[in-house]
């Protein structure tokens, strides 16, 4: 899939969170979200990614945190527990929600060949608009692209 384009309407979804329960995007409409797709819970740079989104919780204002990985909901409750995040994760295991974003695509590994989520971080506006997309992003950059985003925003 194509990347999104800043201004453009953010695919709206519905997904199952880390408790079993329906999350849509449209749900979330009035306030920003930072939304952002990782390829699997309990591994070094996805626990980085959510550690540190999870440090900057205070600083989000009314914005919401959501991830979004392959995981089963079970598996996303146990990161969730885990590493005490308190913000919502989703699960998109046939990577539905990951290909409307452009999340989802080639990767290599050791030579190897294979389709996977692409590291991606989205700001989407209160009116449900991409307001900023970063394709390919580190782990550790997240929280901060993401904060600049928000502030440049307001």
């Amino acid at each position: 899939m194509p990347a999104l384009d800043v201004g453009t309407r953010a695919p709206d979804f519905t997904l199952v969170d880390q408790h079993g329960e329906p999350q849509s995007l449209s749900g979330l409409a009035g306030s920003a979200v930072l939304l952002y797709f990782y390829p699997k819970a309990n591994t070094p740079g996805c626990t980085t990614q959510s550690c540190l989104l999870r440090d900057i919780a205070g600083d989000v204002g009314s914005a919401r945190i959501v991830g979004i990985s392959p995981d089963t909901p079970a598996k996303l409750a146990t990161f969730d527990q885990k590493h005490d995040l308190g913000f919502t994760l989703l699960s998109d295991p046939e990577h539905e929600v990951a290909e409307a974003y452009g999340a989802w695509g080639e990767k290599k590994l050791y030579g190897k060949v294979y389709f996977g989520v692409i590291r991606s971080a989205f700001l989407i506006d209160a009116n449900g608009r991409i307001a900023a997309a970063h394709y390919k992003i580190s782990p550790k950059d997240t929280p901060v692209k993401l904060l600049a985003d928000l502030a440049a925003s307001s």
